[in-house]
C-alpha cells in the first residue's frame, strides 16, 4: 500500500516528465501534480480525484519570473502580494496566456498560480522544464491530506509516487486572491489571513462560494468532508447533551473540559490559531477512523486563521 512513498526527487521528476502523476508536499497540504502544459497528464488528475472539470487547478512555480509564462496583464497589487508572501500560502488568479490549457482553468480566462514554500517541492520544480498543476491529493470533497500517509491511504498503488516531505507546516490550503480593476477579491480563505493580505493590498472583497462556475478551487459548498457526520457548535457541552445517545468526538480549539464525549481532540491548548490550523485536517482524518456517530467541532474566533478554519469546518458539515 505504501510502496509509492519516496524522497527521491530525481525519480519523481522523471515520472512527471513521462506525464505521470506524483503527489507533492507543500506547506499547505499535499498536492496531486502533473505537467501543467500537458492536457493528457492534467486530465489524469481530474480522473484520479473524481473532480468535476469545471473546478480549476492551481499551477505551482519556483521562480516569480515564471509568472510571465503563465499570465498576462499582471496588476501591481498582484506583484506586491507575490513579493510579500511567496514562497507561501497565497494563490494569485490572473489573466492566463494561451499556452495554459483550458482544462487547468475550468475553461475560464484566468489561471491560479502559486509558489509553494517547501524545500523538496521547490527543488523538484527547479529541475523541471514546466510548472506543475496540482490540486490537493484527495478524492473530491474528502478531507485534505497533510501527510504522505494520508495520500497513500486515499490512493494506494494508483499513484506512481508520493514525494514525502513530512507533515505540512501550515495545514490549510492557500488563500486565493484575484483582481478586478483596482479591487482585490478573496475567493478562498486559507493559510494567510485576510488581515495579512489587507495590510499589503488594502481592503479586499470576499466571494468564497460558487456552486456552478467557481473562479477558484475550494468554492464548492461541500468540501473537506469526513465520512463521519460533522456539526459546528458555539456551545459544545449543549451540543453533547442534545446528542447523548451518540458516540461523539470533539474537535476543540483549546479546552478539553467537556463531559459525555468519547474522545476530545484539542487543536491548540495555548489558543494559537496557526497551531490549530496546522493540525486541523490531520485531526479530522484521525477522528474519522474511530467509527464515531458524530464529530462536534467548535466554532473558532472569526479572526486571523480562525476565519479560514471556520470556512473549512462549514464546508465539512454533512
Amino acid at each position: 500500500m505504501h510502496n509509492a512513498i519516496t524522497t527521491d526527487i530525481a525519480f519523481c521528476q522523471q515520472l512527471l516528465k513521462d506525464n505521470q502523476l506524483v503527489a507533492i508536499p507543500t506547506e499547505t497540504v499535499y498536492g496531486l501534480a502533473a505537467n501543467a502544459f500537458d492536457e493528457v497528464a492534467v486530465s489524469k488528475i481530474f480522473e484520479m480525484k473524481g473532480r468535476p472539470l469545471f473546478n480549476p487547478l492551481i499551477v505551482h512555480i519556483h521562480d516569480i519570473a515564471q509568472l510571465q509564462e503563465l499570465a498576462t496583464d499582471i496588476p501591481d497589487k498582484a506583484m506586491q502580494l507575490a513579493k510579500e508572501f511567496w514562497p507561501g500560502a497565497l494563490t494569485l488568479i490572473l489573466p492566463k496566456r494561451d499556452t495554459v490549457p483550458a482544462i487547468i482553468t475550468g475553461g475560464k480566462p484566468t489561471v491560479g498560480v502559486r509558489m509553494p514554500n517547501h524545500k523538496l517541492t521547490l527543488e523538484l520544480l527547479k529541475g523541471l522544464p514546466f510548472p506543475l498543476a496540482a490540486p490537493s491529493a484527495n478524492p473530491f470533497t474528502k478531507v485534505s491530506p497533510t501527510s504522505a500517509q494520508h495520500v497513500a491511504h486515499y490512493f494506494g498503488d494508483r499513484i506512481p509516487a508520493i514525494l514525502d516531505g513530512g507533515p505540512c507546516e501550515v495545514g490549510l490550503e492557500s488563500t486565493i486572491v484575484g483582481f478586478e480593476g483596482e479591487n482585490s477579491i478573496v475567493y478562498r480563505k486559507g493559510g494567510i489571513s485576510i488581515e495579512a493580505i489587507e495590510a499589503v493590498a488594502g481592503k479586499v472583497t470576499l466571494i468564497t462560494e460558487n456552486e456552478t462556475a467557481p473562479q477558484a478551487p475550494g468554492m464548492l459548498l461541500k468540501h473537506y468532508s469526513p465520512r463521519t457526520p460533522l456539526i459546528i457548535s458555539n456551545d459544545i457541552q449543549t451540543s453533547i447533551e442534545i446528542n447523548t445517545h451518540k458516540r461523539i468526538g470533539i474537535l476543540s480549539f483549546y479546552s478539553d473540559a467537556f463531559l459525555g464525549a468519547e474522545i476530545i481532540k484539542v487543536l491548540s491548548p495555548t489558543r494559537n490559531l496557526e497551531e490549530a490550523a496546522k493540525t486541523l485536517f490531520a485531526t479530522l482524518h484521525e477522528l474519522d477512523t474511530l467509527n464515531l456517530d458524530l464529530i462536534i467541532a467548535e466554532r473558532f474566533p472569526e479572526e486571523g486563521l480562525g476565519s479560514s478554519i471556520n470556512d473549512r469546518l462549514f464546508r465539512a458539515q454533512n
